[in-house]
């Protein structure tokens, strides 16, 4: 019991992320799978097949592309203006800044149902034919938002004095900003760029609202899919992409260790 009430925190932490990773394990476990029928829903035997053949289903690599297209487009320019937007809210005072900020937060607190109808309607108005590129602008409106708090978290913990000590050793602004704030403030940008990029790859209902029948991203080919049946290759993308993000984070938290050992 006393080494218990030590490790408490410790103990309830692994639970809870236990807890969280059910899901993503019996992803992995059922990418391995053989279905009787359509529905992976019961293990039946082991199998690689999903993995050899992995565009075996009709449409769906077609829709993964298209997911990964918007995503990373939208992910690269949410993060190039959010950044901006970031440093302008953070490092400067000018009139209708608090406007701003809350105007910032409009796209967080509004439900999904209601921007995407109010987007379709605005291409409507402007007679924007709904497709990949209305898909594009909506997933970039509503990405910038997350891109900006998570950057100006960044920007507002700065200290001051490191950019003041760069100017006394007659840097100038530019050479600044490229060898003492943007390396600082990096952190904070890949992170809103990985935010981005995952908001965008897994939206549903906005793209929904404003996507056309021949622009079909992979979370609405896995809507539909589910309503005739579920291949194990989405299973195997699942499992990819967790294993990726995984990977991602291992490795930025490799280098983070490693530069602070040689500081």
């Amino acid at each position: 019991m006393a080494w218990l009430r030590r490790h408490v925190l410790s103990v309830v932490g692994l639970l809870v992320m236990g807890y969280i990773l059910v899901p993503n394990l019996v992803v992995i476990l059922f990418s391995f799978n053989a279905p009787n029928g359509r529905y992976n829903y019961e293990w039946t035997r082991f199998s690689l097949d999903a993995w050899t053949n992995p565009c075996g289903s009709p449409g769906m690599c077609e829709a993964l592309g298209l997911s990964l297209r918007v995503g990373l487009i939208a992910s690269v320019v949410a993060t190039v203006l959010g950044t901006m937007v970031a440093f302008a809210l953070g490092r400067h005072r000018f009139r209708g800044r608090a406007a701003t900020n809350l105007l910032i937060f409009l796209p967080m607190a509004t439900p999904e149902v209601v921007m995407g109808s109010s987007l379709l309607t605005l291409f409507i108005s402007l007679g924007i034919p709904s497709g990949s590129t209305t898909i594009l602008i909506a997933h970039i409106m509503f990405c910038l938002s997350f891109v900006i708090v998570t950057v100006k978290a960044r920007v507002a913990s700065l200290d001051p004095r490191l950019e003041q000590a760069a100017a006394d050793l007659y840097a100038n602004e530019v050479q600044t900003f490229l060898r003492v704030t943007l390396p600082l403030v990096a952190p904070g940008i890949a992170a809103g760029g990985l935010l981005a990029f995952s908001l965008s790859f897994d939206d549903y209902i906005i793209t929904n609202f404003n996507a056309s029948p021949s622009s079909v991203t992979f979370p609405m080919f896995v809507w539909g899919a589910a309503q005739r049946g579920t291949p194990v290759q989405i299973n195997v993308v699942g499992t990819v992409m967790f294993l990726s993000a995984v990977a991602v984070v291992g490795i930025a938290q490799a280098i983070s260790t490693r530069r602070a050992r040689v500081v």
